[in-house]
Parts: C-alpha cells; structure tokens; sequence
C-alpha cells in the first residue's frame, strides 16, 4: 500500500510538473511579446516628444505602484521596470493622464510642457504609439512570410475528411464530410474554414460526401449560433486511429496493443478514427473502456483498465502522414505586398468579432493575460511567437485607438476637438473624463480576469 502512495505522489508529481512547465513557457513567451510591444509603443509616444523638446519625466516597461523592480534616471528622465505586468507608460509634463497628477497642472505652463506645444505636434505625440503598433504588426506578418513561407491545406487532400461538433451533425453535417465551398466560394485553405464560418454571414456550405456534392443550410448568424451554443472547435480534421507507439508502464501494451495496430472500437461505438475514440473516450464513467483493434485484418479486442490519468498510453499516427500541406514560398517583395493583406485581414477579422461580446454569452468570452497565454504554443515556437507578437501588436493599436478617456484615442478626440473648436476643452473636463476613463477601464479589467479565472477553476480552457 506505501508503494502504491509513493507511486500515485509521484505520478501527480509529475503531472504537476508537466503542466507548470508548459504554464511557464506560454507565459515567458506572453510576457516577452508584451514586452516589445510595450517598450515599442511607448517608443512612439517618447521620440516624437522628445523631437519637439517635450519633457518626458518617466518610462516604464508595466506598471510599477510602491516600487519598481528596476530604475535609473539620465537626464530628465526616469527609465524603470514595474512589477505590474498590465502595459507600461511614459509620464509626459503637462498633461493629464492616468497618474492625475492635477498639482502640476494649476502651475504656469513651461514651454517644455505637453501643453504648451502646438496642437498638432501633442496629436503626432499621442498618435505615435498606436501608429507603431500597426506598422510593427505589418512588418512582423511580412518578415514572418519571408522566413517560414505559408502552409496551405486544400480540401482536395484531405484523405479522411472533417470531424464535426455534436452540434453541427444536428445542422445536418456527417463525420467524414469534406466542406469544399461555402455560399458556392471555393475553399482554397482547410485552416480557414472556422474563421470564415465564424465571422461570415454564410447561409450554406456545400460538403463532398461519398462523392457527391451537397448543401447544408446553416442558421442566420451563424457566429453567434456558435457563442451561444458555446462551440470552441465546430470541426477538425479527421485521422485514422493508428497506433505508432506504445507508453511503457501505460495499459494499452499490457493488453497486447502492438505499433501498427488501428484502433477501430471503444465499447459499443465504432470508431475508426481517433477523433471519435477522444470524445467516446471522454464519455466513458467507467473506469474500464473496451477497445477493439483489428492487425493484419484480424479483429481483436480487451478490456482495459485506465491509467490514473485517464489514458490507455499510445501514440496514434501524425496528421502529416494523412494529408499533405501545400508549401508557399516568398520573396521579400511578395512578403512585404502579402504582410499587409494579412495585417489587414487581421485587423478587420478582430473589429468584426467585437459585435459578439455584447451579448450574455459574448461578456463571458471577454479574457485577461491568461486568455492571451492560452493563444501561445505550449513548446517555445518562433514562427507561433511572431505571429501571435503581430497579432497583439494590431489589438494594442485597436483598443488604444478607441475614444475612451485614459487611452491615446480619448487623448486623441479631445485634441480633435481643440482644432477643431479652436480652444482646449477645459482642464475640468479633462480631469473627470480621465476618472471615467480609468473606472471603465479597471472595470474591463475585472470582468476578464474574473472570466478567466471561472475558466481556471472550471476548466474551460
């Protein structure tokens, strides 16, 4: 029985192990992006200031209240590192921002000031750090063809077809079926199809099925159709289950599983692929599964007790051994042309799935920094890394644009209105709009980390 204990302690060791590793390497690789994008957008505020003779007082890289984790001062700036990793800032003189520093404020203007600049030169300051963030989302997408290529999957080499949520199947979609268009659009790439189905407005898809084309209707808005059915993954690709290795210690060769095996029943349920052995397998309340494989095209079968972890311990064939990616090169003229479509692409897909969040089931999608760690791969993934760098640089340009008080874009509307008007708003305006700013702000805040803490807890990642 001590045996035993020590065996299970070590075996919830090293599970809990495994998953802190894989936590620490999504988050290293958050808080590495965050840290570029941070450092570089502020940046974009910092030189231009700096250009028309502007005090910059502080710059931090994350937010830094009752200490800092690291600072110098040279000039009449204090450089630093905060121990807050929410964003960063750079305290100009003269201007009411997040620190509400009014104090300052009920003095004389000092022509170092923010204030005291032309209104055209504080709207270039303000600007700056949004207009870094797109160009580095461009120019990361850009250098991200230009070194890896892209990788294209045609509907055409899918041997097996698509695996579909419950969900979907009751739309009238069928284990096996190859989606070739939707609204009679040819599909070029397998990898868009769920963005497509998500943020279009398709009314029908057509699937190949045992040779024939046909159409499924789909619901109106069938984006929302998935926010509100709470459907994550509506589709994947469908593989064989074919054993290629076996986990010592683990049941599945203890009860005679062999490499090369194909894995064809769980239970009562046929499941030839591995797609539906996963989901049978999580349906299993017992702790014994009965599993039929089939060997040179004999059938045989065993029950078989499962590991603590819930698994038989085998490893089924790569996805690459069923289909074949179609590999594009580019030059560095096709990549810098082909960068922007995608950053555009990108940004666009991302204002068009705002509309969801404002619905009940929408809020409760809104994330934190843990949503933003999930995206990052659990292995350390330059490729991943830059694509999700240049992805969060584009929803840091998004979300600072937007006219909220304490963020570039209120700072932005306001010198709007002053050229427009020809007068500043007055400076009371400016105090209780930033207040409002930061509440909605904090308030944002709250509810995505709550969100995501519900996810934690309850397991929805």
């Amino acid at each position: 029985m001590a045996c035993l204990r020590r065996c299970l302690l070590a075996f919830v060791n090293f599970g809990v192990h495994f998953q802190s590793m894989i936590v620490l390497i999504k988050a290293a690789q958050l808080i590495l992006s965050l840290s570029i994008l941070v450092v570089l957008h502020e940046l974009g505020h910092f030189i231009p200031a700096k250009l028309f003779k502007t005090r910059v007082e502080k710059f931090y890289l994350f937010f830094n209240p009752w200490f800092s984790l690291f600072k110098f001062k040279k000039g009449e700036t204090e450089y630093g590192i905060g121990w807050l990793p929410l964003g960063g800032y750079v305290k100009i003189a003269g201007m009411i921002d997040e620190s509400m520093d009014t104090e300052a404020m009920k003095q004389p203007a000092q022509p170092w000031e923010f204030r005291s600049k032309k209104a055209w030169q504080r709207l270039i300051i303000m600007a700056g750090g949004v207009t870094v963030n797109l160009i580095l989302g461009y120019i990361i997408y850009s250098m991200v063809l230009f070194a890896y290529g892209e990788k294209e999957l045609p509907p055409s080499e899918l041997q097996h077809g698509l695996y579909f949520n419950e969900q979907l199947i009751d739309l009238g979609f069928e284990n096996g079926d190859n989606i070739v268009a939707i609204d009679q659009v040819d599909v070029t790439n397998v990898n868009d199809i769920r963005k497509d189905l998500f943020l279009g407005d398709a009314s029908t898809v057509q699937v190949e099925r045992n040779g024939q084309r046909m159409d499924v209707k789909l619901p109106g808005d069938f984006g929302q159709f998935m926010i509100d059915s709470g459907i994550k993954n509506p589709l994947e690709i469908q593989f064989l289950n074919k054993v290629i290795s076996l986990d010592e210690g683990y049941p599945a060769a203890e009860a005679g599983l062999q490499v090369g095996d194909e894995i064809v029943r769980i239970n009562d349920v046929e499941s030839p692929y591995f797609n539906a052995f996963v989901r049978e397998l999580a349906k299993s309340t017992s702790d014994t599964v009965l599993v039929g494989w089939e060997r040179n095209g004999v059938y045989q079968e065993a029950n078989i007790v499962l590991s603590a972890d819930g698994r038989i311990g085998y490893g089924r064939a790569r996805e690459e051994q069923d289909f074949k990616f179609v590999e594009i090169e580019y030059s560095f003229g096709e990549a810098i042309t082909s960068g922007f479509s995608i950053a555009k692409e990108t940004l666009q897909n991302y204002v068009l799935s705002l509309r969801f969040i404002f619905s009940k089931k929408g809020v409760q999608e809104v994330g934190s920094f843990v949503t933003l760690g999930s995206i990052f791969s659990p292995e350390w993934d330059w490729e991943v890394f830059w694509k999700n760098t240049a992805f969060l640089s584009l929803i840091l340009a998004f979300m600072n644009i937007l006219p909220i008080p304490a963020l570039d874009g209120g700072h932005i509307m306001f010198l709007i209105y002053e050229i427009i008007a020809g007068k500043p708003a007055p400076d009371k305006v400016l105090e209780k709009a930033q207040i409002v700013g930061v509440v909605l702000l904090l308030g944002l805040m709250v509810l995505a980390l709550g969100n995501d803490l519900f996810k934690v807890f309850t397991g929805g990642f």
